[in-house]
């Protein structure tokens, strides 16, 4: 049986999240703590009783988001591994893609994403910017829009591809906010301003890039264990040397989230693809992406249970 692990991004954090594997379970519970000592903050009580502002932060999100991936695969690792034969993670969850590929140990993960949050999060504050999900079919194409956006009001360029129907879009507030209204004219069905500090997969996040780079080149970068598809051209990963100008670039080029699903359909057709960590999302743009994709979620106790009996019936079947 092959699996593919998907990682989510900033969005997905809620209070609550990953407290019933915390209780359930040591190894996730000595995951939450790694994160908690690396990062010198008690990220795991944040994620488990919020409140939910200050979870919300880009500082405080990412790492948060991090343990909880990881404390699902602690859970996890030793039956999947196996059977796992990609990875990719949805802009923050590229880096717990690593993680759980081998190529990243938690202590420096949970560092590096902390400090890139802060990096995200100071130059947000220094360059203020917004952020817009744009749904629906364009009869325009959202390229063509942004440019026209940034020569009338201000800089602005797609962020995320996320599914053929939903595109991010991510620059100057008042670009953002053109782009807005002339993706209604193209025929938007919604165009729905996100609640972030930053324009962040642009232009915008450039001072960010020289401390990122600091941060993964202080930390032991492996060569992934099995390929990592990368959000800025979907290719897949196996090299560290490969690894970082493109984590790097991450922040300020868009997440081509569509290309990468695309691409790990290609070469795994049958897999089961595991959404490891906080909620839902990545599953729902799998399904949308590539409708025969099988799915699951592994982020609450009940999710893992129920993914363990699927993996012990398969399994035993093939035997």
């Amino acid at each position: 049986m092959d699996i593919v692990l998907l990682l989510p991004g900033q969005g997905s954090q809620k209070v609550g999240m990953g407290r019933d594997l915390f209780e359930a379970s040591a190894a996730a519970r000595t995951a939450f703590e790694t994160v908690d000592t690396a990062i010198g903050t008690a990220i795991s009580a944040l994620a488990f009783e919020g409140p939910d502002d200050e979870l919300r932060r880009t500082h405080n999100a990412q790492p948060a988001l991090l343990a909880h991936s990881a404390a699902a695969w602690a859970m996890l690792a030793d039956v999947l591994t196996p059977h796992v034969r990609a990875a990719a993670g949805h802009s923050l969850g590229e880096f717990s893609a690593y993680h759980v590929a081998g190529a990243l140990e938690l202590p420096d993960a949970a560092r590096i994403v902390r400090r890139r949050g802060q990096l995200m999060y100071e130059t947000g504050t220094s360059r203020p910017g917004a952020m817009s999900a744009i749904v629906g079919t364009l009869t325009t194409p959202i390229e063509t829009i942004c440019a026209q956006a940034s020569a009338e009001a201000g800089l602005v360029v797609p962020a995320n591809y996320n599914s053929p129907e939903q595109v991010v879009i991510s620059g100057e507030t008042a670009g953002v906010e053109r782009a807005m209204e002339l993706a209604k004219a193209a025929g938007a069905k919604r165009c729905l301003p996100l609640p972030v500090s930053g324009a962040f997969h642009s232009p915008l996040m450039a001072p960010a890039a020289g401390g990122l780079d600091a941060a993964l080149e202080a930390a032991a970068l492996r060569d992934p264990r099995v390929p990592v598809f990368a959000n800025v051209d979907g290719s897949a990963i196996t090299r560290a040397a490969a690894a970082r100008p493109l984590l790097v670039q991450q922040l300020t080029a868009p997440v081509h989230w569509t290309l990468v699903m695309r691409n790990l359909v290609a070469a795994f057709p049958t897999a089961l693809y595991i959404e490891l960590g906080t909620g839902s999302v990545l599953s729902g743009l799998a399904r949308r992406i590539a409708p025969d994709v099988r799915t699951m979620t592994a982020g609450t106790l009940t999710d893992i249970e129920k993914l363990l009996e699927l993996l012990h019936t398969e399994t035993a079947h093939a035997h």
